[in-house]
């Protein structure tokens, strides 16, 4: 039978929604792609070490990518694009503040001086305390960390000063200057926090991130074609330093009829994101260029000067269209970010009869427990033991883990517990802004300005990121209230499942220091649990002439929680502890 004009006008109307729905189905889909790469391809700018007077480490690797660029006596790196006129420079500082060792003392440990102009941020120093620290030297970059106190070892002053300097010892695993040396370490020697990038929903994160994303807006901007005239692009040195390396760059190129200059700003004209604004006779303007003005574009930021200052991808996108605008491109707006290649120059540690041990203790000291949700690093004990142990262990109530061996007399007791210190989430502002609560004795001040993550405790769920969100000023080490920020409110927070009660914890990446030392967050307790696991591994059950229990306790760091509850199950019946 055939249909009638309504119903065929119907079924064409329905498959054009159907049609119109799949488009905008996969643009929002396209777009989501299109921010994660985005980040991504930021993330390796912002990973870029680059101390002022050694940027030729960051770019060596830039060159690696673009070796159309060209490298000049100072370490800029300067492309030509197009000629005639008008004649303009587009120019961004790659260095960033940072230390350096002046001091190699008899015992191996480092001290350090800062290198480069005013710091950041007040807190800048006491950021580093207790993190994970690179030193770069001629071949190679060298793990470390900046030590910290025990909180067992000090005392509890809420109004404990500020960290300086002097309070900083850094630690590469080095117990002589000999070893030191052997590590390839000098006077001198750079020092950085160990950074690979954070990306967090649609935010990247690092320190000096926005000025980093200029840089590699006009690197992505000189891939694209000059509409007419010529267009200088410039990643200069010495920024840190009065901008010497960019002053030398413009005295040898003579007059030209523009500057723009990418960097980081506190005031001006915003506009998407950006700002924008003209900079009168700035001391790095040399007179030979004809000017009098720089124009300066800088992309809005949060946390600027902390270790995680922070861009949004949208803002960034706005600036790469502007500085293809000021470089004279045509169309501005397409090109897409240019990602350099992950290069590692750490030394790898040689194979040693305590390699095992290291990559056991890592495996579980990067997995995050916080007291009350032990369940992964549970799971991840489990794994570790051998076949027959994995049959016979037990899980209380209570979460703790137990396995018993050896015939049923005179007990005795190893005990480690599988908890960590970390926060848990007590509110979430509609903002997004999470409070946080302590989940053991701890510093907040050795979280704060740190990369963050909220952590599932289903299986399978991948952690959401984001940021310990930093004070802009202060006169005392500890703060009254740590919170945190994912990079959205808090409607899609809890769309993602996020809700009060989860647990939170900074970034955790376990690192051996030299022959013998490792560096963890949450080592304890999960040294005494690879003790556990090891020995387990090298027990010969049938030798045994007593009842031996390993267990690994719950909420140790709250209370001695989950080691209470087994006390009132075995009683007297084991014999030692």
């Amino acid at each position: 039978m055939a249909s009638s004009p309504k119903s065929r006008r119907r079924v064409v109307f329905t498959l054009a929604l159907i049609t119109i729905l799949f488009q905008v189905h996969q643009t929002v889909a396209q777009n989501g792609r299109d921010r994660k790469d985005d980040a991504n391809a930021l993330r390796t700018w912002l990973a870029l070490e680059a101390p002022p007077g050694w940027e030729h480490v960051a770019t060596d690797q830039i060159l690696r990518k673009m070796p159309q660029w060209r490298r000049d006596a100072l370490g800029n790196l300067m492309l030509k694009q197009g000629s005639g006129s008008p004649r303009r420079v587009v120019a961004c500082g790659l260095d960033r503040p940072g230390f350096a060792v002046t001091e190699i003392r008899d015992d191996g440990f480092l001290r350090l001086r800062e290198v480069g102009s005013a710091r950041q941020h007040p807190l800048w120093v006491q950021f580093h305390e207790g993190q994970r620290i690179k030193v770069l030297t001629r071949t190679v970059s060298v793990p470390g960390v900046l030590t910290v106190k025990s909180t067992h070892l000090q005392r509890r002053t809420p109004n404990a000063p500020v960290t300086t300097l002097d309070d900083l010892w850094v630690d590469v695993g080095a117990t002589t200057r000999t070893e030191v040396a052997q590590l390839g370490i000098e006077m001198l020697n750079p020092v950085v926090r160990d950074n690979a990038g954070w990306t967090f929903g649609e935010f990247v994160a690092g320190p000096m991130a926005g000025v980093r994303t200029g840089c590699a807006a006009i690197a992505t901007a000189a891939s694209g074609r000059v509409e007419s005239g010529e267009t200088i692009f410039l990643l200069t040195t010495l920024r840190s330093f009065g901008y010497d390396g960019l002053e030398a760059a413009l005295r040898m190129l003579g007059r030209v009829d523009q500057v723009t200059i990418v960097d980081q700003s506190e005031t001006g004209a915003e506009s998407g994101g950006v700002v924008q604004r003209k900079l009168e006779k700035p001391a790095y303007l040399p007179q030979s260029t004809g000017l009098t003005t720089v124009d300066l574009l800088a992309v809005k930021t949060r946390y600027p000067g902390s270790l995680v200052e922070t861009v949004q991808v949208a803002d960034a996108n706005a600036l790469l269209a502007a500085v293809e605008q000021a470089a004279g491109l045509r169309p501005p707006g397409s090109q897409r970010w240019i990602a350099l290649p992950e290069i590692t120059k750490s030394k790898p540690i040689q194979a040693d009869a305590v390699s095992s041990t290291a990559e056991l203790l890592k495996s579980l000291a990067d997995v995050a427990a916080v007291s009350g949700h032990e369940r992964a690093v549970r799971e991840a004990i489990i794994a570790k033991l051998p076949a027959w142990a994995r049959s016979a262990v037990k899980t209380d109530d209570q979460g703790n883990l137990i396995l018993e061996v050896g015939p049923d007399r005179d007990a005795v007791m190893f005990i480690a517990h599988q908890d960590e210190v970390g926060f848990e989430i007590t509110n979430i502002a509609t903002d997004g802004t999470v409070s946080l609560r302590a989940r053991g004795g701890l510093y907040p001040s050795l979280w704060e300005g740190q990369p963050a993550q909220i952590n599932f405790d289903t299986p399978g769920s991948a952690p959401v990121r984001g940021v310990f969100q930093p004070r802009e000023t202060a006169t005392t080490k500890q703060l009254e209230a740590l919170t945190a920020w994912f990079g959205m409110d808090a409607a899609a927070l809890k769309q993602l499942g996020v809700v009060n009660g989860m647990s939170v914890t900074a970034e955790k990446s376990a690192v051996r220091l030299g022959a013998n030392r490792f560096t963890a967050r949450a080592l304890d307790d999960r040294a005494g649990s690879t003790a556990l696991i090891l020995a387990i591994q090298r027990i010969n059950v049938a030798t045994l002439r007593r009842r031996v229990i390993f267990a690994w306790s719950v909420r140790e760091e709250t209370g001695l929680e989950g080691a209470m509850a087994m006390a009132e199950h075995y009683g007297s019946s084991v014999k030692r502890v």
